[in-house]
């Protein structure tokens, strides 16, 4: 198991940017495939977008495509999300993930979520 402690959200404006961080403990984390997933009131929740164990591969959600990027540093321990052009829509808690592959992000180990809220 991996401990998350996501970071970094608050009150943006529509068309600014923020980064998410989601600090891992542990020695295994750079074996772990990271994800981000988010989830607004009355919405499922969401995945934003992943990263393989080793960050040669990425995968966004269509939404968030060209205005989110994931990457990693595996010696910091913490995978982050730059996020871009931001929207009213993005508003919602992000959640961090671990797991041993992408595929089982949501079964994973989860932070506790940070709030995004993005003002038009």
């Amino acid at each position: 198991q991996v401990q998350l402690v996501e970071s970094g959200g608050g009150l943006v404006q529509a068309g600014g940017s923020l980064t998410l961080s989601c600090a891992a403990s542990g020695r295994t984390f750079s074996t772990y495939a990271m994800g981000w997933f988010r989830q607004a009131p009355g919405k499922e929740r969401e995945r934003v977008a992943a990263i393989s164990w080793g960050g040669g591969s990425t995968y966004y959600a269509d939404s968030v495509k060209g205005r989110f990027t994931i990457s990693r540093d595996n010696i910091k321990n913490t995978v982050y999300l730059q996020m871009n052009s931001l929207k009213p829509e993005d508003t919602a808690v992000y959640y961090c993930a671990a797991a041993p592959n992408v595929a089982t992000l949501l079964q994973g180990s989860w932070g506790q979520g940070t709030q995004v809220i993005v003002s038009s």
